[in-house]
């Protein structure tokens, strides 16, 4: 037994398991929730409180989805060579947690709102605290990912192999259980309304709840610190990899002239310095590397989801009967087929492809994945194309929207000098309530109050839930009751004619017009593509990890799992950058344009897969311990028969001594 093991004795165990890996777990699925539930409403965010357009929104939300995923090399190396992982984990921690307290802050719209309209007047404020939390948040997640289900993984004896395995399944399942209920709640936290002097959606709660989760995974993380195997930093193979890498590129340039003789691998040249096995097992890597040139477009589409979809959803109609789905909410639906797909492609699917005798590798399984998550942006193409037919049409940049309001009673003409082109108007488009009486009116409601508004005036522009809303128009002692159904999306126009008379009947009087029409085009039309979207992962992330892991040396996983999560930041890059050098001006064409190259991508991927040779490391690892091993004992049975040959050259000559001086005595 080695020494972990016998610390392993004298932990405390339940059921088989060390009691430590409780606290790991539930650590795990609180910052899971927190990661995850902040992620949910984060464009919306950028979109609606900060009042970003769509582009910014989406190239910010990719850039610190991109960084998310470039930090957990900096973590692992942390981790590995300076402070190990138990205080990488907690340290990274406290800087998650500050980003997310941040985040809560930042969107507190009473900080700045000194008119008290439900919206910040500073929004410089708001937006520098934001990235700096964003920023936070990244370190922290990021540099955290790597250390957690390894730190885990450490916890057990070399004899605990079976209750190891159910421990990365049990992980697995809260990474997927966080995702799931964050994505479900945090959105309806944001839907509330909230704040101190007005109202307005509650963004600080649905920022403050995943903030209260990751404080409450540092605690639980630190209750277990007694608990914990902690390993001593022992060294990151990555930099010894990027080193070996280097000083092999750095020999072959000074060794190119013709005069020096050519050598197998361009990795031969590392030989004058660093260990033939180690070298061997990075030749084996950079094979699987190369594969991985191609994969960051999946992810490129794949991320949109939390992005581009969730903007879709919102000119989508969200009402299911009973239940109200809020637009971040159909993020949901992907744990959900995860959590089901899973199981089914493992026990079904494939064991019946396998059946059929058909021959379909991990490589092929990961083609077909790329396949299917361009087969759901042409689904998402097809609801834009639906979506776009209800849409308003809103004037350009180049462009001004004029509006006319006739306040009497009867119709007026108006003419436009350039075109000659002729109105008559009755009433016409205006933000909310337009009062045409002669005395004040009150109008208020549950979903807030609009104040007094003067005769001939309007009142302010106000957003209000889906659903039956019901008004209180108030004129001095008088008052009635107006009752309307709202639908999402949707933008109205009320008219108090200077007719009206208060009392039960009033209804019929106040004239609506519709400025915009509610949503029609329903969310469930989604459920589609998130499903091809969610298919091509198990496909394609999956089948990618365990391949990953099958043609990976014994210490080179790491170094393919940082390769891994890099594909996933260049894939989020490459969003801003075909986003901005495109510039469709339609939406449904960038998605078309996105699936077309996927398509692309996945031709020369597979043309890549069919020249590559599946192999098994371990046995090529034991193969050339073995044959090094042999090396290395025929070097010491040469060196033992030269030493063999000095001594009997030493004995030699001590006898052709011992004769001379023999044949010296004699002839004396």
């Amino acid at each position: 037994p080695t020494e972990k093991d016998d610390l392993k004795k004298e932990s405390k165990e339940v059921f088989g398991y060390p009691i430590s890996i409780f606290f790991i777990i539930v650590n795990e699925f609180c910052e899971r929730f927190s990661y995850y539930g902040m992620r949910a409403v984060l464009v919306l965010y950028f979109k609606y409180f900060l009042r970003w357009d769509d582009d910014l929104a989406i190239s910010i939300y990719h850039t610190f989805v991109a960084f998310c995923y470039l930090t957990p090399i900096l973590g692992a190396i942390i981790a590995d060579s300076w402070l190990g992982k138990f205080k990488t984990i907690i340290y990274l921690s406290i800087v998650y947690a500050i980003g997310q307290v941040a985040m809560a802050v930042s969107a507190i719209h009473d900080i700045t709102d000194s008119d008290r309209d439900g919206s910040p007047d500073n929004l410089t404020f708001h937006v520098v605290l934001s990235m700096a939390g964003l920023l936070l948040i990244a370190l922290g997640t990021g540099g955290i990912k790597p250390c957690v289900a390894a730190f885990g993984g450490d916890q057990f004896g070399d004899h605990q192999d079976k209750q190891r395995r159910t421990f990365f399944s049990v992980f697995y399942l809260c990474i997927n259980g966080g995702s799931l209920l964050s994505t479900i709640i945090t959105p309806i936290l944001r839907a509330q309304d909230c704040g101190i002097h007005s109202k307005s959606k509650c963004y600080s709660l649905a920022f403050g709840v995943p903030a209260a989760l990751m404080a409450v995974s540092l605690v639980v993380f630190i209750l277990g610190s007694g608990m914990y195997y902690k390993t001593k930093p022992e060294g990151n193979i990555m930099l010894k990899v990027s080193k070996c890498i280097g000083f092999a590129i750095k020999n072959r340039y000074r060794h190119r002239s013709r005069k020096y003789p050519k050598k197998e691998h361009w990795m031969d040249w590392a030989e004058e310095k660093y260990d033939k096995l180690l070298i061997a097992q990075i030749k084996i890597a950079l094979r699987v590397l190369l594969l991985y040139i191609p994969l960051p477009m999946f992810w490129t589409l794949f991320d949109q989801k939390g992005s581009r979809w969730t903007l879709q959803a919102t000119t989508m109609d969200g009402n299911f009967g009973s239940i109200v789905i809020q637009p971040d909410q159909m993020q949901t639906i992907n744990p959900i087929l995860i959590l089901t797909l899973v199981p089914i492609m493992d026990s079904l699917v494939f064991p019946l492809i396998k059946k059929c005798g058909l021959h379909f590798t991990p490589l092929k399984k990961m083609t077909v994945g790329m396949i299917l998550a361009a087969l759901a942006f042409v689904c998402a193409a097809v609801i834009q194309l639906q979506i776009d037919k209800t849409l308003p049409v809103f004037p350009s940049a180049s462009q001004s929207q004029l509006k006319f309001l006739n306040m009497g009673n009867t119709p007026i003409t108006v003419e436009f000098p350039e075109n000659h082109t002729f109105c008559t108007l009755l009433v016409i488009f205006f933000p909310e309530f337009i009062n045409g009486m002669s005395t004040p009116v009150t109008v208020s409601s549950a979903a807030g109050h609009y104040g007094e508004i003067e005769p001939l005036h309007y009142s302010n522009y106000s957003e209000i839930k889906n659903g039956r809303a019901t008004f209180t128009l108030q004129s001095g002692s008088q008052s009635c009751e107006y009752s309307k159904d709202f639908g999402f999306g949707g933008s109205y126009t009320f008219f108090i004619p200077s007719t009206l008379t208060f009392g039960p009947n009033c209804q019929e009087s106040i004239t609506e017009s519709v400025d915009i029409k509610p949503n029609s085009v329903h969310m469930a039309l989604q459920i589609p593509q998130y499903f091809l979207i969610t298919a091509g992962e198990v496909m394609f992330s999956v089948t990618g990890l365990e391949f990953s892991y099958s043609q990976a040396p014994s210490n080179m996983k790491s170094v393919l799992q940082a390769g891994w999560l890099l594909t996933n930041a260049v894939g989020n890059f490459i969003v801003l950058i075909v986003a901005e050098i495109a510039k469709l001006p339609k939406q449904w064409t960038e998605y078309i344009l996105f699936a077309s190259l996927l398509v692309a991508v996945s031709i020369i991927f597979s043309i890549m897969a069919s020249f590559y040779t599946y192999i098994d490391p371990t046995a090529i690892e034991a193969e050339f311990k073995k044959k090094v091993h042999d090396d290395e004992d025929d070097e010491d049975d040469k060196k033992k028969e030269l030493q063999k040959s000095k001594e009997m050259e030493k004995r030699d000559s001590v006898s052709s001594d011992d004769e001379d001086k023999k044949y010296v005595q004699t002839s004396m």
